[in-house]
């Protein structure tokens, strides 16, 4: 099911694993768009051309289509969000990561930092990885990526219902942004954030390895 810059991009990876997770990414986005579209998955393109340098390790795209996709992988997970003429991003973390200080005030806002200060260290890893899933899904949706800065973006505090406060970045706005939490499952933190004032409902399915060939959901 891969096109030769994918498949290149398939072997250019050193560890079985992340050849793995790489390719149930594109064959997972391209069965699900294919089954959305009526159309056999091979025969589903996707362009995934950055903007910046035309190489294929942008965000996935399939051309003259409104789907709009989006994939993220980490340990035992790969996920995929599909949205309908939405800007979308999901992010999938692994919170059994170390998250020392440097990686808390690279990545949090002054803001942020207060609310996770003080906490017990699992407990601010655990919030840590709450917010960079949050953030990285705001930045995938965009498009832009780490040109969005972490710290130019401030979220709501850990016991607030996930939003986007304030931004510095033109690409970003809290009026007109969604984000929602995932259940990815114990030792991963998730969420998905659409580019959208009307709000964002989600409807999450699980697939086990054995379900693939019928997306069936195991739960």
């Amino acid at each position: 099911m891969l096109a030769p810059a994918e498949r290149t991009r398939y072997e250019a990876y050193r560890q079985p694993a992340d050849r793995l997770r790489f390719l149930t990414g594109r064959v997972l986005a391209r069965t699900v768009a294919g089954r959305y579209l009526g159309v056999p998955p091979t025969s589903v393109e996707l362009d995934a051309t950055c903007p910046d340098c035309g190489k294929q390790h942008g965000k996935p795209r399939i051309p003259g289509n409104d789907l709009e996709l989006s994939i993220s992988h980490a340990g035992q997970r790969v996920g995929l969000a599909v949205a309908v003429g939405t800007s979308i991003g999901l992010d999938v973390e692994s919170t059994s990561r170390s998250s020392g200080d440097d990686l808390l005030n690279y990545a949090l806002s002054d803001a942020e930092l207060d609310a996770v200060a003080g906490r017990p260290a699992a407990e601010r890893a655990r919030l840590f990885f709450t917010y960079w899933a949050r953030k990285e899904a705001l930045m995938k949706a965009t498009g832009l990526g780490l040109k969005v800065p972490l710290r130019s973006i401030t979220l709501a505090p850990p016991e607030a219902p996930p939003a986007l406060l304030a931004s510095a970045h033109d690409a970003l706005d809290p009026a007109t942004t969604a984000i929602v939490d995932l259940d990815a499952g114990q030792g991963y933190a998730a969420a998905v954030a659409a580019l959208t004032a009307n709000g964002l409902t989600v409807n999450q399915r699980w697939w086990r390895a054995a379900d693939f060939g019928e997306l069936k959901p195991s739960r």
